[in-house]
């Protein structure tokens, strides 16, 4: 193991978006059972030191390729690509409509305590970031299109937001 590596060739899987997760998962414990801080307690300072980074690095890598908005990130800068969504908030207005059509409804039905509608637009939600992270893979397929796999991981990622404030809406409730 390098600790250079990229997060893809830590795993040794292919540097794609449509990832294995069996094999992610599989080569994670195997990684994490060779460097886990507790086989090196009795090992002297640097070596106890050395293992807790390898296995804090793996665990990062690990977390970032297990959950494909933080993986379609990571693929979008091995490209080179900035996802600049800390300064450039602008998007397409027909996506900031709907961005709000969806932040009025799930206000209405968190007021009215509707936990019925809010599980309905937590299920629809997911279903429209599911066809979304579709549409990604097939960006990041050949011909790779890292433009557009930006823009969608942007979208992606204000979709993501609205999904944890309706998980947070049905929480309330659910107090």
């Amino acid at each position: 193991m390098n600790f250079s590596d990229d997060h893809f060739a830590l795993f040794e899987l292919p540097h794609a978006f449509r990832l294995d997760l069996g094999a992610l998962d599989l080569r994670y414990r195997e990684i994490q059972a060779k460097v886990h801080p507790d086989k090196f307690a009795h090992a002297g300072d640097a070596e106890r030191r050395l293992s807790l980074q390898w296995a804090t690095r793996v665990n990062e890598a690990y977390q970032t390729l297990k959950k494909p908005l933080p993986r379609a990130k990571y693929l979008l800068h091995l490209a080179g690509q900035d996802v600049g969504a800390e300064n450039n908030t602008a998007m397409p207005m027909d996506f900031l409509i709907e961005q709000m059509e969806w932040r009025e409804a799930v206000a209405e039905a968190r007021a009215a305590g509707n936990h019925h509608e809010l599980e309905h637009l937590h299920h629809r939600l997911k279903h429209d970031i599911s066809e979304r992270f579709e549409e990604l893979a097939a960006l990041f397929d050949a011909p790779q299109d890292h433009v557009q796999a930006t823009d969608r991981v942007r979208r992606l990622m204000f979709l993501d937001k609205l999904l944890f404030e309706i998980d947070d809406a049905i929480a309330a409730i659910d107090e």
